[in-house]
């Protein structure tokens, strides 16, 4: 086969293009369905999360590094103890962690069949406070609401399956102002669709939006992440980020404290050495599953996807 120049350069760059990495092998990686990395803004403290075999229920799991730099083993943080909870996403400031329940609230007697959204504050004393939900307009009865991501200026991007989106599922904001919530707003037709967009996170500074979603026109596989700038103060058209993307899954994204590295969980099979070992001791029961179809955590430079800050 001979290849024209231009085709023969293409098909070099996509060779050369780097390849995200997996990513805590034996703790945050282990053949579960491992997804979401929730990092303060130091970097030594963690949460993440693990569903069962059929995404019926979650748990949140957070490790701490020692003095020494290594993770110690993960535990139910102690708002998490009980009931399913996923989605954990840290202030920018680090003081207070939002995430997603079905636990009753006060006063009622049984879970919920949905998905409301809760905050739990960190103390100085690194312990958590006792956690509340967002009330109505944010968490609404009979419907679910996942992913929270909050901008430095106090705006709270969740994805909702609440009446009158796009038709799919779809992406909302709730703006800060004077102290308060205010009534959640569509993110509209430049990033949501008929398909399903259903886990945003935003930039501290509110620069960019990387989501994922599923069935969308431009889809790779099933769940594809997708980049959206703000320009002008508006939303523009999301891009698929084809680094990352394959024919599996890949969804529940966040971004490293210091904008360095977009972590994400995906379905790809994985080939090839695993990376940094983080079980303490060593088990290969921990890693034994990895790249089994299930989620596994990797990473890629933000820089490699042009979006490098601050």
């Amino acid at each position: 086969m001979i290849l024209r120049p231009l085709a023969a350069a293409l098909l070099l760059a996509a060779t050369l293009r780097p390849a995200p990495e997996l990513y805590g092998a034996g703790l945050f990686s282990t053949g579960q369905w491992d997804f979401f990395m929730a990092f303060s803004p130091d970097q030594r403290h963690v949460l993440f999360c693990r569903a069962n075999d059929d995404f019926s229920a979650y748990d949140i799991y957070e490790t701490r590094q020692d003095s020494a730099g290594r993770w110690r083993a993960p535990v139910h943080p102690a708002f998490a103890e009980s009931w399913s909870n996923a989605d954990p996403h840290f202030s920018p400031d680090g003081r207070t962690l939002f995430f997603i329940s079905n636990r009753p609230g006060a006063g009622e007697a049984s879970p919920s069949t949905t998905y409301d959204i809760w905050t739990a504050s960190l103390e100085p004393d690194g312990g958590w406070g006792e956690p509340h939900r967002l009330a109505a307009p944010i968490s609404l009865p009979g419907v679910d609401e996942w992913s929270p991501s909050v901008a430095a200026n106090g705006d709270l991007y969740f994805g909702s399956d609440r009446p009158g989106g796009s038709g799919g599922l779809d992406l909302y904001v709730a703006r800060w102002m004077n102290g308060a919530y205010q009534p959640p707003e569509n993110l509209g037709p430049r990033i949501n669709s008929a398909a399903h967009e259903v886990e945003p996170w935003v930039a501290p500074d509110g620069s960019y939006l990387i989501f994922s979603a599923n069935q969308r026109s431009d889809s790779t596989g099933k769940y594809d992440l997708y980049l959206s700038r703000r320009a002008g103060g508006s939303w523009q058209a999301p891009e698929p980020l084809a680094s990352v993307n394959t024919r599996w899954h890949e969804f529940n994204q966040s971004v490293s404290p210091d904008g360095r590295w977009l972590y994400f969980s995906s379905t790809r099979p994985h080939r090839g050495p695993l990376g940094q070992r983080f079980d303490t001791p060593r088990d290969e029961a921990s890693v034994a599953g990895i790249g089994n179809g299930k989620g596994d955590i990797y990473r890629i430079s933000m820089r490699e996807l042009g979006l490098d800050w601050p």
